[in-house]
């Protein structure tokens, strides 16, 4: 019989507790704990449980003899129910050890399935350690069952009661680990649940804006794969792929702080238009009147109406043109200067001056007040990022997220930052927040532009020092530009 090696303490547990709590893949945590508990134990074969409401679901299963290893995913093993007719069950009930010699010789417990296993897979299960793994608190999370435990010749041997004490240990280290990871991956959880809500009312407040971010990820997402596919230098292992993405998701939540009205404006005046028209009809139907009642000079009213008529029409044209020219700018400027009636009875010019720089607009909707209002978008993003406090592997989130409207050259916002100051991952995010601002396909005051028309205009902008050469040709290359490409969950 294998005796307990007593040099197996302190600095051996040590060691353990340092790598299981290192270990960020589940899978992998189960299995060092298994392969521990194993060696420890000199034994042939062993299975983790982990404890779910009413049930102990099987996580690992190893029989060395048999060439067998198996992660949950890998295996049909059902789930064991927290019933008095498992073995592994009652000790997590009770949180208590079970060393037991011989199974095929119990009376206490039923193995009636352990034997038909050994039946179909001719093997022989005789000796059996089951220890629950409890945390901190003593609350058990978990079982690890051991069987087999083995001699130096290989024969199936009662596990030594030393090994108890030990291997508790092990499994109250475990439970500790576990426990962490659940936390971790339940504050993981919680973080992109949030990040999923944000992202969904910002596009509840924008229905012109609703597949932005969701495009933008998922030519992130393809993007990166393209990375690794295709072994480039640059590449994303699993924690910063999340935490790029969740800076894409993000990059946007400033929005929630801009005005509606600014934010989804259509057209060129927005909600003045219906006071140009109203100060129009009036005067026109003050006209109507006196030419009515002056006929003497009632063509001079008319004159008035026709006049007005064509301000509209020229108007109309201008609020949603794509371009306006200087001379229809200057045309504007004249028939602005109609006096008109508003509804309270006072006399102003038919375009204020404000309403005159909304429709003179040369391209866009915005004017340049508005525009500075939508650009403290970013602002916004990086204060709110900033106070959520993130930290390890979502340190940079606020970073990226905030600099996808700057440029290389300094000519870019909030800060005029320069290309030493500017990393790869927020140059690929301005790369490919420029590309779908430009293709996008709901946006009110532009139709979408063909892809091809987008890289050319995003080629000049690298010749204008905007933006990075090398990354903008990775993503054209890459294809992740194509719009099949979507991305739909975090």
């Amino acid at each position: 019989m294998h005796t307990m090696n007593m040099g197996y303490t302190l600095d051996n547990m040590i060691g353990i507790a340092l790598e299981l709590s290192a270990e960020k893949d589940f899978s992998k945590l189960m299995q060092k704990i298994l392969t521990e508990a194993m060696r420890i134990t000199h034994c042939d074969a062993g299975t983790v449980y982990i404890k779910e409401k009413d049930q102990l679901d099987f996580y690992t299963v190893c029989t060395k003899s048999k060439g067998v290893f198996a992660v949950r995913g890998d295996s049909s093993m059902p789930p064991v129910p927290l019933t008095r007719k498992h073995v592994c069950a009652c000790a997590a009930m009770d949180n208590v050890k079970i060393n037991i010699d011989d199974v095929y010789n119990s009376p206490e417990y039923d193995f009636a399935g352990a034997q038909r296993y050994d039946k179909l897979n001719d093997y022989r299960t005789r000796s059996m350690l089951v220890i629950p793994m409890a945390d901190e608190k003593d609350i058990v999370i978990g079982v690890l069952q051991l069987i087999n435990s083995l001699d130096e010749e290989g024969n199936a041997i009662p596990f030594d009661p030393g090994y108890e004490d030990v291997v508790s240990a092990l499994a109250s280290l475990a439970a500790v680990s576990i426990n962490n990871h659940k936390l971790a991956q339940e504050v993981t959880d919680l973080l992109h649940s949030f990040v999923s809500v944000m992202v969904d009312a910002i596009e509840a407040r924008s229905a012109y804006n609703a597949t932005h971010t969701r495009s933008m990820v998922g030519y992130a997402e393809k993007f990166i794969d393209w990375l690794a596919d295709t072994g480039n230098e640059w590449q994303f292992d699993e924690d910063k792929r999340d935490a790029f993405l969740m800076s894409v998701w993000l990059h946007d939540i400033g929005k929630l702080m801009i005005p509606q009205d600014i934010l989804d404006k259509p057209d060129r005046l927005g909600s003045r238009k219906d006071s140009v028209k109203s100060k129009l009809e009036i005067t026109k139907l003050e006209a109507k009147v006196k030419a009515l009642s002056d006929k003497e000079n009632e063509e001079k009213y008319y004159e008035k109406v026709e006049l007005l008529d064509k301000a509209w029409e020229l108007i109309e044209y201008a609020n949603t043109a794509g371009y306006i020219p200087d001379d229809t700018a200057g045309l504007l400027a004249k028939y602005a200067k109609i006096e008109c009636t508003t509804p309270y009875g006072k006399t102003e010019n038919l375009l204020t001056e404000s309403e005159l720089e909304a429709i003179s607009i040369q391209k866009g909707t915005l004017t340049a007040k508005e525009r500075g209002q939508v650009e403290k978008h970013v602002s916004y993003t990086i204060s709110m990022l900033k106070k959520m406090g993130f930290g390890g592997i979502y340190e940079n989130v606020p970073t990226w997220a905030g600099e996808h409207h700057e440029y290389l050259n300094g000519a870019g916002y909030p800060y005029k930052l320069t290309g030493d100051e500017l990393s790869p991952e927020s140059r690929l995010l301005t790369v490919i927040d420029i590309y779908d601002a430009l293709t996008a396909e709901d946006r009110p005051y532009k139709p979408p532009m063909p892809s091809d028309r987008a890289f050319g205009i995003l080629d000049m902008m690298c010749s204008e020092g905007k933006i990075d050469r090398r990354i903008l040709d990775m993503f054209r290359e890459s294809g992740a530009w194509q719009k099949e490409i979507a991305a739909n969950k975090l």
